[in-house]
């Protein structure tokens, strides 16, 4: 049974850090691109970063130089730094997996990837 667990969020002030977590298991993360993607009230859910299996990452315009991804495969385990953050950051984030695409394409798409996690709130005051 797939499981992806996300952790870390919270509420902070303008220029807060927060780090989330996903823990995966079911399936064999390593072999998974794996992404977040967050979702706000009234708005559609948008890719914010994504990672390949070979660690390469990109980003969302909006959090470039902001947030980093990264993933540890030992411990089945994907990351999202996210430093100086916004109030426009506000949104539930969660963690996705696909088998295969290119890191653009899932970071476009954010959507109709086989394994999800429940997600984690963001909220950033100002």
């Amino acid at each position: 049974q797939v499981r992806m667990v996300e952790s870390g969020g919270g509420s902070v002030q303008t220029g807060g850090s927060l780090r989330l977590s996903c823990v995966a298991s079911g399936y064999t993360f390593s072999t998974y691109y794996m992404g977040w993607f967050r979702a706000a009230p009234g708005k559609e859910r948008e890719g914010v970063a994504v990672i390949d299996t070979d660690g390469r990452a990109v980003y969302s315009d909006s959090v470039k130089g902001r947030f980093t991804i990264s993933r540890d495969n030992a411990k089945n385990t994907l990351y999202l730094q996210m430093n100086d953050l916004k109030p426009e950051d506000t949104a539930m984030y969660y963690c996705a997996a696909e088998s295969w695409t290119t890191p653009e394409t899932m970071l476009r798409r954010a959507t109709g990837f086989p394994y999800w996690g429940q997600g984690t709130q963001v909220t950033v005051s100002s």
